[in-house]
């Protein structure tokens, strides 16, 4: 009932899920992402569990194939899933159950795998790949974007639209970015203009926010405020 991205950019060292649906809230069950191991979304029918479990075996040093057949060995309704995964080396699998609904499958390429259940047809999932394939030079989330858009296009979920969601890691224990559309009527529309939110505030707040890094963050005073002023917000902290 879904088609997503799982995708890993070797530059950045990201690993990102884009995901869309006729489905409440499918940010909430699908996209699972970890920093330096990989990313994987679990749809049709969804197993929670799946996600957490591949990457842990992923994080041990199984490939992506491996670690979907050893997370689906103890599931009895292996056969109603579908999900996909990518690693830190680029490598991605799929596995989709006999027993999914029509239009199923998936497509891969170096660090990226598309993969749909309840779909129009292939051409979505063909064409989600081949707008990834064409706009290299995008920033990760954008290309993610016009890459769901293209394969929204193209025919998407055959039950029609409902929810989207976009989640990317690159250094921390958390995402960098966490969007989620849970409920509206073009989904992928408004996971574009979230999209373009985070671009202009939560960018910025990456590169001050606790970090790895910088345990602490940014805690002058003077210089948060100066950055409140710039804003036109009347905050001063307490001295």
């Amino acid at each position: 009932m879904t088609w997503s991205i799982v995708a890993h950019d070797p530059n950045s060292g990201c690993f990102a899920v884009a995901v869309a649906t006729k489905a409440f809230a499918v940010g909430a069950s699908c996209p699972f992402v970890r920093a330096e191991v990989g990313a994987v979304s679990t749809q049709s029918m969804t197993n929670r569990y799946l996600g957490p479990a591949i990457l842990d075996a992923m994080a041990r040093g199984l490939a992506p194939a491996a670690a979907i057949e050893g997370a689906l060995v103890g599931d009895d309704g292996r056969g109603i899933r579908q999900v996909h995964a990518v690693d830190r080396n680029g490598r991605s699998a799929a596995w989709t159950g006999g027993n999914c609904v029509e239009w199923y499958g998936s497509v891969s390429a170096g660090g990226i795998s598309v993969a749909g259940n309840m779909l129009t047809g292939e051409p979505t999932v063909a064409a989600t790949l081949a707008a990834w394939q064409a706009n290299r030079s995008l920033p990760m989330p954008d290309r993610l974007m016009t890459a769901m858009e293209s394969g929204e296009a193209a025919g998407g979920d055959r039950r029609g639209r409902q929810s989207a969601a976009m989640l990317m890691v690159s250094t921390e224990d958390f995402p960098d970015l966490d969007l989620r559309v849970d409920d509206h009527g073009e989904p992928l529309r408004e996971l574009r203009r979230l999209l373009s939110i985070w671009k202009a505030e939560g960018v910025a707040r990456l590169g001050i926010a606790p970090s790895k890094a910088n345990p602490s963050g940014l805690t002058n005073l003077d210089t948060i405020e100066q950055g409140w002023i710039a804003r036109g917000l009347d905050l001063r902290f307490r001295r």
